[in-house]
């Protein structure tokens, strides 16, 4: 057990329900069911349990590994097991031969003058069509035949002529064009390798004129002991780098560059506390390895608790995350957020993800959830690491139960002495906090869970005082406590 507030860190993410839902029956129209579906047949699919909140399994966008040599088989998948967790369900097809009611347009009449019967199944619809189609034909043939002789006696032109085109297409500097391409500049490609030689491709951006790159720490903790580091400008000009300080706790890095070129354009920072949900967002990267590219969304949601992990079993990160859905893959790691400004509003740096599979050696792709760590706290964290290359963390000092199914954050009453479980000397301890008290507010805003209190706990600053709310016995008590720090990484 930790003596700190985040407790005994969970070796993986929360978890994804164990077992995978039965999918639901398959209809078929006519023929009775045969063994396995036909390839390219639609699968309808019954869709898992929404997590509860402040539970939902996400994943550090990883960085790019090098795609397999021509003939070897693709990576296992990296995350979860068996296939699980699904793909998201198909779009279930529509009845066969649909359409409205009533027989095909320009169908022929039988001998007593009738329209023929309706044809069945897919038939009549095929049958409505080819007719339609053949119709539509003679009709367009004819049009342009009659336009062929009007040209043709001068009485008339087929030719349109556009008035007033502009020579140049100009984009105005506050156009996504114009954000993105002031930008593009000050962001740039990390190749990250260990002293094996594996490695892999992420993100980073321009923090300072001295050289400085800010980007997440799963992006280089490959390469942090005796690997190389590259960073790659727009113009795909190659710099080495060196590690000055990592944060595993935030998820953020600083990179130096060896040799910095003369000119850099740090990109301006945002305010983030002041970013409302549905702000237009641009995030640059390298997803998948493909470099300076841009996509564009909306902020989802704000103080969104975010656990993260890489798949690897090591510790987690903890984020009150803005939420995106701007499209963001693996290699976004570590990329600038903008907003509509072009101020930089976040780090890129994980996903929530439906499935793996596809593109990128069986790395999970984007569906519209993508988390960002704040730039008003990713700043702080830049500044202590550039400073004195150590990460400084405000704590509570007790330990809290991560798998504890309660409506808060419950200190463990477990696995430690009671003086480790909760510090008597540390600020909850001075403000009378015992094992077995649950957390349920903090700062104002409630508590749902563990990983919940300690990523609101790393929005603020050590010596910063915060009211906070516990139950014992179903009681609630509210107290005034003054955070304490940590200094580096355990």
């Amino acid at each position: 057990m930790s003596n700190e507030n985040e407790g005994t860190a969970a070796p993986t993410p929360p978890a994804a329900p164990s077992v995978p839902p039965a999918p639901a029956s398959e209809t078929q129209d006519a023929a009775p069911a045969a063994p396995a579906p036909a390839v390219g047949e639609p699968v309808t699919q019954q869709l898992p349990p929404t997590p509860a909140p402040g539970t939902d399994p996400t994943q550090q966008i990883p960085p790019v590994q090098a795609p397999p040599a021509y003939g070897q088989a693709p990576a296992p998948a990296a995350h979860g097991a068996e296939g699980w967790p699904p793909p998201p369900p198909t779009v279930p097809a529509y009845g066969a031969g649909g359409g409205h009611g009533g027989g095909a347009w320009g169908a022929p009449l039988t001998a007593d003058g009738h329209p023929a019967p309706k044809p069945k199944g897919k038939g009549g619809l095929v049958a409505g069509v080819l007719v339609a189609a053949l119709l539509a034909g003679g009709i367009g043939g004819g049009v342009g035949y009659w336009a062929a002789q009007r040209s043709d006696d001068g009485t008339g032109s087929t030719t349109i002529s556009a008035a007033n085109t502009p020579k140049d297409l100009k984009r105005e500097a506050g156009s996504i064009a114009g954000l993105a391409a002031g930008a593009l500049p000050s962001v740039v490609t990390i190749e990250a390798s260990a002293g094996d030689g594996e490695g892999g491709t992420g993100t980073g951006f321009v923090y300072d004129q001295q050289g400085h790159i800010l980007t997440n720490n799963h992006v280089v903790a490959s390469a942090a002991n005796g690997g190389k580091l590259f960073a790659i400008f727009s113009d795909g000009k190659r710099y080495d780098a060196e590690v000055v300080g990592r944060a595993q706790g935030y998820d953020v890095a600083v990179l130096k560059l060896k040799t910095p070129p003369a000119g850099l354009k740090p990109l301006p920072l945002g305010d983030s506390d002041k970013v409302a949900v549905g702000d237009s967002t641009i995030a640059i990267g390298a997803p998948f390895g493909l470099s300076n590219t841009v996509t564009t969304g909306i902020v989802s949601a704000k103080n969104r608790p975010v656990a993260s992990g890489d798949g690897s079993g090591g510790k987690n990160s903890y984020m009150s995350a803005l939420q995106t859905d701007a499209s963001i893959n693996p290699g976004n790691s570590g990329g600038p957020l903008l907003d509509g400004r072009g101020a930089v509003i976040g780090i890129n740096s994980a996903i929530q993800s439906a499935g793996n599979g596809g593109f990128g050696g069986g790395q999970a792709g984007s569906i519209g959830l993508g988390f960002a760590i704040p730039i008003n706290q990713a700043k702080n964290v830049a500044e202590s690491l550039i400073k004195t290359g150590k990460p400084v963390y405000p704590v509570i000092s007790v330990s809290v139960d991560l798998q504890a199914k309660s409506e808060g954050a419950k200190i463990s009453e477990q696995g430690a002495a009671a003086n480790e479980l909760v510090d008597p000397n540390g600020p909850a301890g001075k403000a009378g906090l015992k094992p077995g008290d649950i957390i349920t507010e903090f700062g104002g805003k409630p508590v749902d869970s563990g990983p919940t209190l300690i990523s609101m706990i790393w929005t603020y600053k050590p010596g910063d005082t915060v009211k906070l709310t516990y139950l014992r016995g179903g009681k609630p008590t509210t107290v005034d406590i003054t955070l304490g720090s940590r200094v580096g990484d355990k």
